[in-house]
């Protein structure tokens, strides 16, 4: 089972010429369309006097959401590089970017497909790549008598421990990586009392 995904750490910059035009090139890490969006208008904002903001995106470690757009350049030229290159990188959660001043010379469909490839090219190579794991957060409600055993099992699991709630009724969300998930989940079941739900 894959539980691992690449992304990158921090937004990184590129920038390619051709025949006087400039394209400077973003890449972002995103989790949600929502952020895809707010990066979005802030760039058109920013950028209001470019002629192009093109862009494609990928979310979720499944890699089965994503989005390329030419805003206004000839169908196919801009947006689909740009996805073609987080492909080649194999990234998701990430948003690709690609401003384009224009520099009066003309550059035809094929032109365009490769200055926007090489722009994004050279985002990503100049980002921080990281690997992350896909992680499940499991729920697990027990009595306070059984604090010991459900605490026992946490420390030998390692999740992280992402709320708590130590009353009578207790109650503990924990994140660990899908790989290690269902021991956790087997093992937690087991102590008297014990409730576990999967919340992802």
């Amino acid at each position: 089972m894959e539980d691992t995904y690449k992304t990158i750490a921090a937004i990184s910059e590129g920038l390619f010429k051709e025949k006087m035009s400039r394209f400077i090139a973003f890449a972002i890490p995103v989790r949600t369309v929502d952020e895809v969006k707010s990066h979005l208008e802030r760039f058109q904002k920013e950028y209001y006097d470019a002629r192009h903001i093109c862009y494609a995106y990928m979310l979720g470690h499944t890699r089965t959401e994503f989005r390329a757009n030419d805003n206004g350049e000839p169908s196919g030229t801009a947006g689909k590089p740009i996805l073609g290159q987080i492909n080649s990188f194999g990234l998701t959660d990430i948003l690709v970017v690609v401003v384009r001043y224009f520099g009066g010379i003309k550059l035809g469909t094929g032109g365009l497909i490769v200055a926007y490839r090489e722009a994004a090219q050279l985002a990503l190579q100049g980002a921080d790549i990281i690997e992350k794991t896909v992680d499940d957060d499991v729920m697990v409600r027990f009595e306070y008598p059984f604090m010991n055993d459900v605490m026992r099992i946490v420390k030998e699991e390692g999740p992280e421990i992402i709320r708590q709630v130590f009353e009578m009724d207790c109650e503990m969300v924990l994140r660990i990586r899908r790989a290690q998930a269902d021991r956790l989940r087997e093992r937690l079941s087991k102590v008297e009392s014990a409730t576990v739900e999967n919340l992802t």
